[in-house]
């Protein structure tokens, strides 16, 4: 039974669907406005957890073919044959998204509704279907679906998005190519055996390094400004140290673009991140 969760849990990428979840709760805390009623957050909370979930499985199930071919995703379940594939599945992980839409249209509004929608569609058929196989630009636009969550909590508060969400919602978008640039780089041979075009693969490691560097500190500026349109000083905080750490780590992995190196940079981009979704919402709920 323990391993048939495991299962599940992994097929949903249910750690991927908590981020893109907070990133939603974030979106709610930097727009001003009064907060929406406790039963909105939490089913808005739910909708976004579900929705992403489900465009992670319809991930899965559609590149089955390359999982095998990559050490990293060789031993999902769809690959190891755990699940089978079958045309049940569609219909299961469209119907979960559909009905996590409906209940933030239902119970927050349309736009958040629209905007929970917009983030699996973006990850699910943008990303995965449409790009993933044909361009170095596919993380780029699946940037977007960090960003579409972020909107779907703003919109929670004032569907009219203001400056501050906007820019939150800009860093996530710029958060997401340095990100899986550093994985990919660490996993550049898995991709090209894949016939999957990452950066690394299309431009070689010393180029993507440069443009990890160049990416990040175009994202460390973009997660200042919200402070300078009502984010306070924790935020702030938050985005100076999280910012400084993956920065650093970016400059390392441009000196010596090493696989330990890149996952480094890997890694401290996820602690950028978490400082920054947590000092969002502490400088919203616990500071002011």
């Amino acid at each position: 039974m323990v391993a048939v969760v495991g299962q599940i849990l992994s097929v949903f990428k249910l750690r991927i669907g908590v981020v893109i979840m907070l990133s939603a709760l974030a979106g709610i805390a930097v727009t001003p406005g009064p907060m929406p009623e406790a039963y909105q957050v939490w089913v808005l909370a739910v909708a976004v957890l579900i929705s992403a979930a489900s465009a992670g499985a319809f991930n899965q199930y559609v590149e089955r073919d390359i999982d095998g071919l990559m050490s990293r995703t060789a031993n999902r379940p769809f690959v190891t044959g755990h699940f089978t594939a079958g045309p049940v599945w569609p219909f299961v992980i469209w119907g979960l998204m559909v009905s996590a839409v409906g209940a933030a249209a239902v119970a927050v509004n349309a736009w958040a509704a629209l905007y929970t929608f917009l983030g699996a569609f973006t990850y699910a058929v943008v990303y995965t279907v449409w790009l993933k196989r044909r361009t170095w630009l596919n993380i780029v636009f699946g940037g977007l679906a960090g960003s579409f969550a972020v909107l779907a909590g703003a919109a929670a508060v004032d569907p009219g998005i203001g400056a501050s969400a906007f820019l939150f919602s800009l860093a996530l978008f710029l958060w997401t190519p340095p990100h899986f640039w550093s994985l990919a780089l660490a996993l550049k041979d898995d991709y090209a055996a894949a016939g999957v075009p990452m950066l690394p693969v299309v431009v070689g490691a010393k180029a993507t390094a440069r443009i990890i560097l160049a990416s990040t500190l175009a994202l460390v500026l973009v997660t200042l400004t919200p402070a300078f349109v009502g984010m306070g000083l924790t935020y702030l905080a938050g985005a100076i140290i999280g910012g400084a750490i993956f920065i650093w780590f970016s400059v390392k992995l441009v000196a010596n673009p090493t696989k330990r190196n890149a996952m480094l940079a890997f890694f401290s981009s996820l602690v950028q991140l978490t400082l920054l979704l947590v000092a969002a919402m502490a400088d919203r709920w616990l500071i002011s």
